[in-house]
This record gives structure tokens, sequence and C-alpha cells, in this order.
């Protein structure tokens, strides 16, 4: 009895070599793809937080249009500008302040974690990841040689021998560079994330089409409205933000200041910036406010919380809902796992840009899949 091929046989075996050769270099060139985006993932989501600073100001210079009747490249003039003299004077007339406030903040959280580590402590609980003494024990000089164990014996005159100096400076030479090594990267990620931003919103439009021509071309429209939609939710997402993170600051700063907290200027601040990292920002930010509380008693302690846990119910159940409604609309549940995993995948950046990474996926998953695959409708 002869065997009839199937339809999908008869594809396969009529398919001309050239198809397959095409169809295996797109596979391996999709995995090429996949892994060097992988590998270099923390350049990637810091060119995504450049395309978050060229949102801000692109929308900045955009509601600025409704008020004056400028060209986009002199209203973006303006703004930046704008920008740059109000950091300036935040640092100018704030920055002593915010770093008295710091240096007496960082004292007061040393000395409560020591308090809370003596208490674990005593009750038989591991209490390594508090402790604070060991950039302090590295800077001191060693007490023998890596290979003999001897002593390093003081010179005549009671003066270190060479030894002794050369290792203890080489240590704190080490850690200085360090920290120099790591303010450096910091502020590199934030110029390079304040000059991509600029570039973008300079001439927003012409990287759009330059990214419209890898569509083809009988998808190109819709793919530019995807887009557009994409912009417009981060932009909306990222004002909001910015307006929950300056209330937070306001009512924590002030609220701190009225029962009495030593830096309360600067605990606003950190609870505010942290604001931007939902769930875990505010955990970090009510521990750090609770441990400086400590050094003012009980009653502090008490008196610090319940302000934070104020502010934090405000945030939750009447600034995010209200000022975010426009944006995004994703269950707390499903925002936490997307940080767990974010997190896992790609460490601080992942967990610092889950949000707006989790609303661009929405906005593709509502136009590409519910609607176009499903022809369901977005609410």
């Amino acid at each position: 009895m002869p065997v009839i091929p199937s339809k999908d046989t008869a594809r396969l075996d009529g398919a001309s070599p050239r198809s397959l050769v095409l169809a295996g270099i797109g596979v391996v060139s999709f995995t090429a793809v996949l892994l060097l985006a992988w590998h270099s993932a923390d350049t990637l989501l810091l060119i995504f937080a450049g395309i978050l600073c060229a949102v801000f100001l692109d929308g900045l210079t955009h509601y600025l249009g409704r008020v004056v009747p400028l060209g986009h490249g002199a209203r973006l003039a303006i703004v930046s500008v704008l920008l740059a003299l109000l950091v300036l004077g935040m640092v100018g007339l704030g920055g002593a302040t915010v770093a008295g406030q710091a240096q007496r903040l960082g004292q007061t959280l040393q000395q409560q974690s020591g308090t809370v580590k003596s208490w674990l402590d005593a009750r038989g609980i591991d209490t390594r990841f508090l402790d604070l003494g060991k950039l302090k024990d590295a800077a001191s000089p060693p007490s023998g040689d890596a290979e003999g164990g001897r002593r390093s014996t003081p010179m005549a005159g009671g003066l270190p021998s060479p030894g002794t100096l050369l290792s203890g400076a080489g240590s704190v030479l080490g850690q200085a560079s360090t920290v120099a090594l790591a303010v450096f990267g910091a502020i590199g990620n934030v110029f390079i994330v304040v000059v991509l931003g600029l570039f973008v919103a300079a001439d927003p439009r012409t990287y759009r089409d330059g990214l419209l021509r890898f569509v083809p071309s009988r998808h190109r429209t819709h793919a530019a409205s995807v887009a557009d939609d994409i912009g417009i939710t981060l932009r909306h997402w990222l004002f909001g933000q910015l307006v929950v993170m300056a209330a937070i600051f306001v009512c924590v700063w002030l609220g701190l200041s009225l029962v009495g907290i030593d830096g309360s200027l600067v605990l606003g601040l950190q609870a505010g910036l942290l604001c931007f990292i939902p769930t875990i920002g505010a955990l970090v930010a009510g521990i750090i406010i609770v441990l400086a509380s400590l050094a003012s008693g009980l009653k502090g302690v008490i008196a610090g919380l319940c302000v934070y846990l104020l502010v934090q119910t405000l945030e939750s159940y009447v600034l995010t809902p209200f000022v975010q409604k426009r944006a995004l609309d994703i269950p707390p549940a499903t925002l936490f796992a997307g940080q767990i995993l974010l997190g896992v995948l790609f460490g601080l950046w992942g967990v610092a840009l889950a949000l707006p990474l989790m609303a661009v996926a929405k906005v593709l998953l509502d136009r590409l899949y519910l609607q176009d695959t499903l022809g369901e409708g977005v609410g």
C-alpha cells in the first residue's frame, strides 16, 4: 500500500536548499542576538535609563510648548537650562545641610545597628550581615606577614617599620581606589544617561523613524502607533512617579521634623528617592527611618514609624491610584513578582527599572497580543 506524504512533509521536501540555509541563518542570528543582549544587559538597561531621561525632557518640552510659542530646540534649551539652575541652586542652598545631616545620620545608623546587632546576638541570631567593622579592620595594619606569620617590629625610637607603613598605606589606598572607582562609575553612568537623554530629546522623531525602518513596510503604521503608545505611557508614568516622589519627600520631611527626629531632611530625601523603586524601596526607606529613630528612644521610634506608615498609606491608597491611573494598572502581586524576576536576572538595574520595563511590556501585550492576536479590546 503506497504511503501518501502529508502536506507538511511535502512542503518540507519541496523546500529549496536556499530557504533552509536562510532559516538556519535566521535561527543562529536570533540566538546570537539573545546571547549578546544577555551579556550586555547592564549596558542595555543604561540605554533604557537614557531613554527615560529623554522622555522626561521631551515631556517638559511638550508641556512648555503649551505656554511658550517657540520651536522644539529652543524649548528644550530652556528646559535644560532651568533644570541645571534648579540642581545647582539645590546643591548650593541645601548642600551643606544635607551633607551635615547625612554625616550625623550615618553615625547614628552605625551606632544603632550595633545596638540591634548586640540585641540579636544575645538571642542567638546570626548577625554577620550587620558587621560594620570589617572596613575598619581591613584598614588596620596586619599583625603578621602572609608567609611566616611574623609580626612587624617597630624601628628604633618607637617608629613603625617600613613594612608596616607600606602594608597600611596599601590597604588604605586600595580602599580609596575602590571608593573612587565607584564614585567615578556612578558619575559616568549619570553623565551617559543625561547626554543620551539630551540627544534623543533633541530630535525624537529621527530615532523613532530610524527604528521603524527595521519593520516591514506593511506593518510600519501599526508599529508607529505602538511606539507612540509606549512613549505616552512612559511619559504619564514618569511624571506621575515624580509627583508621588516629591509628595513622599515633603510629607516624610515635615512629619519627622514635627516629631523631633534628627536628620529629617535626609530621611525624607531618601524616602522620596527610594519611592522610585516600589515595594522594595519603601521597605528599605522604612528600615532606615526606624534605625535613625532609635537614637530618640522608644517614643521616637514609635513616632517615626507612625509617620512613615501614615505617609505610605497615603501613597498606596491615595497618591499612586489617583496619579498613575492613566499610565499603569498592574496588580501589586504581579509588580512584586516582576521586580524579583528582573532583580535576579539583572541585579540592581533590574530592580530600579522594573516598573517602566513592565509598563512597556504591558503596552506590547495589550496592543500586539490582546488586540491583534486575540481580538480583545483593552479598556
